[in-house]
């Protein structure tokens, strides 16, 4: 209608060109306010667009806090290690540093010293989502904090109306099955125990740590010879091991977690005061780059969960296999037929142990075993016994970018419900949500009062309800942008930070 006016009133000026009562002024002032009129409607008209935009469709939000550390990150510092050169990032809200530890080889910065503070990551919301399908396990959830609806959280959904939840030694129980993660999220999840590409540093001045007693000289690789080995770890340079032994000699390096950094399940993202407090994380992944030097041989790592030793191995002759020690003995659990290795070519590998899970993977291939999935089937829960990591081999070969990694763990001891023990059962349209930063996150295990709801109702301690969801976090937009001066406001993106953010899926890793 608008725009047929719009044509009749330009013929008509057109036509009226040739009258000499309309001057040509005034013609142009009419036009003029059209036009204003016009562009105030697409304004106001752009402005009620993006208002139900915003309350219905998608939304921009800041993380404030770490308890989603290092899936999202509030205000943090960016740090580099001194002594080794391994990149991370801690949490704070203040300007000085209180006493980060380098996740990699366990250096600690001398407290006090002064860095500047990047911005919390800004997030997009997937918002009424949950009106059309339903929340799934994994999903990063927006919602009014049930003890103040005032204050949005954000946190990870880990149980749904009706499930039964159990954390047992970092692992979720869902009516006492575990609850494995999707591959995307396994892999987000994954935290740095060692990279043996960042070398401590050996000449120059010490490096003391907080405590005095750390420096560069004190450094040692922590991966050593058991027995009389034949490993050189200083081939082609400290960052790459190399073997050289008869096809059926098989040989073995042991990672020492007193040397190098430890199991404990701290973040670099928290003050590492309280780290020896923390238990141990016994699902680990070792992972790596492996040149093979001739057709006959075989390479494998070995990783010991409750005192069992579980081994995944590749031979060069093209099999793949997943073994166990039972007796000191090896039993082969699983094994697959591959292309095999060619001699001078590289391949990836890795073997994990996760949520009583075994995975090797070896140039694309991949291999699993279910080691089952009830709290007790791996044994009984030896929180005592440390896990241990090793790597062995026969013949020739050279391995580069060994890497160690634990995966996230979810504190389940003095919890005031899902911990061990402290089974919790969910009724209808109750969430349970918990922080990925579970040491630093105030969440459903730990709400110790009642939820507050319109008109003076109550919700149950420790749920999130239905009504609260507010939305699903889907994409990192701004992380840790760059300032161009030390005198101007960080507005270079970083676009290595932008991400999506992955939630539940119906694949397990």
């Amino acid at each position: 209608m608008r725009l047929d006016g719009y044509i009749r009133a330009e013929q008509g000026a057109a036509v009226e060109e040739t009258d000499s009562t309309i001057s040509y002024p005034q013609r142009r002032r009419s036009t003029t306010v059209e036009s204003i009129v016009n562009t105030l409607e697409l304004v106001v008209t752009a402005l009620i667009l993006a208002f139900i935009f915003r309350a219905f469709v998608a939304e921009a939000f800041r993380i404030p806090t770490g308890s989603m550390a290092e899936t999202l990150k509030g205000a943090h510092y960016h740090l580099r290690c001194i002594r080794c050169g391994y990149a991370y990032d801690m949490g704070g809200d203040m300007l000085t540093v209180p006493e980060p530890r380098c996740p990699s080889c366990g250096y600690k910065l001398p407290k006090g010293m002064g860095v500047p503070i990047s911005n919390g990551d800004r997030i997009i919301v997937a918002k009424c989502i949950y009106q059309f399908i339903e929340p799934k396990r994994w999903d990063v959830i927006v919602f009014k904090n049930p003890t103040d609806p005032r204050e949005n959280y954000i946190k990870r959904l880990l149980a749904c109306p009706g499930e039964t939840i159990e954390i047992i030694d970092g692992d979720v129980y869902i009516d006492g099955l575990i609850a494995r993660k999707p591959p995307r999220v396994q892999k987000e999840m994954w935290m740095p125990i060692y990279d043996n590409d960042y070398q401590a540093v050996r000449q120059g001045r010490l490096l003391p740590d907080s405590g005095g007693g750390e420096s560069a000289a004190g450094w040692e690789q922590p991966f050593e010879n058991e027995g009389d080995g034949k490993w050189d770890l200083n081939a082609s340079g400290p960052t790459v091991f190399a073997l050289d032994t008869d096809a059926d000699d098989v040989q073995t390096i042991v990672y020492n977690s007193r040397t190098g950094n430890d199991f404990h399940a701290a973040y670099a993202y928290n003050d590492s005061a309280s780290r020896y407090a923390r238990p141990n994380c016994s699902d680990l992944m070792v992972k790596l780059d492996v040149t093979v030097d001739r057709q006959q041989g075989r390479f494998g790592a070995a990783l010991n969960k409750y005192g069992i030793r579980y081994e995944g191995a590749v031979d060069f002759s093209g099999r793949m296999m997943i073994s166990m020690f039972a007796d000191g003995k090896p039993v082969e659990l699983t094994s697959r037929t591959v292309v095999a290795p060619t001699a001078g070519r590289w391949g990836e590998f890795s073997f994990a142990n996760v949520d009583h899970q075994l995975v090797l993977e070896y140039a694309g291939h991949r291999l699993s075993y279910d080691l089952g999935s009830g709290p007790r089937d791996l044994g009984s829960v030896s929180r005592g016994i440390a896990p241990e990591v090793r790597l062995f081999g026969a013949g020739g070969m050279r391995l580069w970018h060994v890497k160690l990694f634990r995966d996230t763990h979810y504190i389940g001891e003095r919890v005031l419900r899902g911990g061990e023990g402290r089974e919790f059962t969910l009724g209808k349209d109750e969430f349970f949500a918990c922080g990925d930063n579970s040491p630093a996150s105030f969440d459903s295990r730990m709400w110790g009062t009642d939820g507050i709801g319109n008109e003076g109702m109550l919700f149950r301690k420790g749920i999130v309800p239905r009504e609260y969801m507010m939305g699903k976090a889907f994409f990192i937009y701004w992380a840790d942008a760059f300032k161009p001066t030390q005198r101007m406001l960080p507005m270079i993106p970083n676009f290595s930070g932008l991400k999506v953010v992955y939630g539940g899926s119906d694949k397990e890793y």
